[in-house]
């Protein structure tokens, strides 16, 4: 799966096929028409209120497309993740990161190919140096 282009609509309507989730449920579900859900489905984007419900009635984050994005194409900058002390700002701090199978296989990948270094890796993605090495450990079995 591809994460730079996402059209949640498609992913969507591919989770309410794989779920079997029968149209009269969502119907209720979001107060609407057939019609308004067959263009949900055709829509690019949502709003982030009716994106968390279908990931409510469907129990899949619909959300993690759009962090898999953030990682794999815009590495947090070290001169932005510095610039701001975390116990200064009101946002919440998440203490672990996402690290799932495409994140792994993404990185593992990007430093066997040679397009980055374990320490390039290490520094721009902000992923502690024991846990590269213990996927690259784990990646070898």
């Amino acid at each position: 799966m591809k994460f730079k282009n996402i059209h949640i609509g498609s992913m969507i309507n591919k989770r309410v096929k794989e779920c079997e989730t029968p149209m009269p449920r969502i119907c209720k579900f979001f107060n609407c028409t057939e019609e308004d859900i067959s263009e949900m489905y055709a829509s690019k984007s949502m709003d982030t209120e009716i994106l968390l419900k279908w990931s409510k009635i469907l129990e899949y984050d619909f959300f993690r497309f759009y962090s898999q994005n953030l990682i794999f194409y815009s590495p947090a900058s070290p001169d932005i993740r510095n610039k701001k002390n975390k116990s200064d700002s009101e946002m919440p701090h998440f203490r672990k990161n996402i690290y799932t199978k495409e994140v792994i296989n993404f990185m593992l990948e990007m430093i066997e190919t040679g397009k980055k270094t374990k320490s390039q890796v290490i520094s721009e993605y902000n992923i502690p140096k024991t846990t590269l090495y213990k996927w690259i450990e784990k990646n070898k079995k």
